[in-house]
């Protein structure tokens, strides 16, 4: 699993605070371990070479799969499919010749040992991924593994590097 060090600017936060708030100064709820800005950004998931390469996943963790260029889930023991399409690409030359860091991780509230690159810890909390109205028309240019929650469809968004996939009722 290739790591990105874009968390370091909030590593010092995440340690003092059980909140974090990247792109906007005030906090929406103090029920989320981490909140995003308003921006048209999303957040984008670890690339791994393929599900394999996860060494001991637990239920919840989210990646970008560069085999077959899917956001996966680990649920219930398995890995499940947000993506659906299989249209997805993704280039990873920037990354292949970089060798891993695989004890790079970041928590937020009590650090455990639950492996992941961004691990919330809190048992009360949870993560408000960030907003954007329709990313599919308002995100110029987005990364494959890329996420946000849609606030018209009001649905969870995925992309794949070709195409957006929209999940919830």
């Amino acid at each position: 699993m290739k790591k990105l060090s874009f968390l370091t600017p909030f590593l010092i936060s995440a340690f003092l605070s059980a909140q974090v708030a990247i792109g906007k100064s005030v906090l929406e709820s103090s029920s989320s371990s981490i909140e995003f800005g308003d921006e048209n950004r999303g957040i984008v998931l670890p690339w791994v070479t393929d599900t394999t390469s996860v060494q001991n996943a637990v239920n919840g963790t989210l990646i970008y799969d560069t085999s077959d260029h899917k956001v996966k889930a680990y649920e219930n023991n398995a890995w499940v499919d947000l993506s659906v399409d299989t249209t997805g690409t993704a280039d990873t030359a920037l990354q292949d010749p970089l060798n891993e860091n695989t004890d790079a991780k970041v928590a937020i509230g009590t650090p455990t040992a639950t492996p992941g690159i961004l691990v919330l810890e809190d048992d009360d909390k949870a993560m408000i991924l960030p907003k954007v109205a329709d990313p599919h028309l308002n995100i110029i240019a987005p990364a494959p593994g890329m996420m946000v929650y849609d606030t018209n469809k009001k649905l969870l968004a995925v992309f794949n590097g070709s195409v957006w996939t929209f999940w919830g009722e």
